[in-house]
């Protein structure tokens, strides 16, 4: 942690007042760890485990890419897709009554209000408003109803539905680098604010007029004291000040 002595923390009125001092066009969003607090990703693989939405064999086999995913043995991008092809089979309608299920149980009490509130500020303003994650489109078109983003604006990893079904086709993975090319085919390739926790979010950051890293990880703050990106944490997930 010693990169973060060059780090500027902001305060949610001094973070509030740098976003909007920008006077954004368009704005992007992260989603787990950023708009709300833990992984819905991984979270959802595991809850639909639990509750018997896949059966045992896929189960079994997802199980074991996650821990080879842990070890370093499946990459980012790899696992992501994995936790969407998983669902093959199922029919779309059971996967948007789960994420709905899912995220009222286990996400929507994690929302972080001082995000809720740039959001609902932002939107007011007419920005432009775009929701970027690696978490499968079910969870994430639910969740952002709360922040009042249309599914049109969701960026998010996904597979081809064939006449009600899910397929294995994937059809976007936003991740790291993906993230990047996901806004450039929506043709944002210089969003004027980012927002992100991760080092995966790190390439989209670096396309922003500004970057604002929000609750990062450890890799991201150490991007954040090389880049002098000022970070910010909300209130729930505040660590001491070093």
């Amino acid at each position: 942690m010693s990169n973060t002595l060059s780090t500027q923390y902001l305060n949610t009125s001094e973070f509030h007042a740098a976003v909007h001092q920008l006077s954004p066009t368009v704005a992007v969003f992260d989603c787990d760890g950023t708009l709300w607090s833990g992984d819905a990703g991984s979270s959802f693989m595991t809850w639909t485990i639990e509750t018997g939405l896949v059966s045992r064999e896929t189960a079994d086999w997802i199980d074991a890419k996650y821990r080879g995913y842990k070890r370093g043995e499946v990459s980012e991008l790899d696992i992501c897709g994995q936790m969407v092809q998983m669902y093959h089979g199922l029919r779309e309608e059971e996967m948007r009554s789960a994420a709905r299920a899912f995220f009222q149980a286990r996400i929507e009490k994690n929302i972080f209000p001082e995000m809720l509130e740039l959001v609902t500020a932002l939107q007011s303003k007419g920005v432009d408003i775009w929701a970027v994650s690696s978490t499968n489109d079910w969870v994430i078109e639910e969740g952002v109803q709360r922040f009042n983003i249309p599914a049109n604006r969701v960026l998010s990893a996904r597979v081809q539905v064939v006449n009600g079904l899910v397929t294995e086709t994937l059809t976007d993975v936003p991740t790291d680098e993906g993230k990047v090319a996901s806004l450039l085919r929506a043709g944002i390739p210089h969003p004027d604010a980012v927002f992100g926790n991760s080092v995966h979010d790190a390439a989209m950051l670096a396309i922003a007029r500004r970057a604002f890293p929000i609750n990062p990880t450890p890799a991201l703050l150490e991007r954040a004291a090389d880049e002098g990106w000022p970070v910010y944490y909300p209130s729930s997930v505040a660590p001491p000040q070093p």
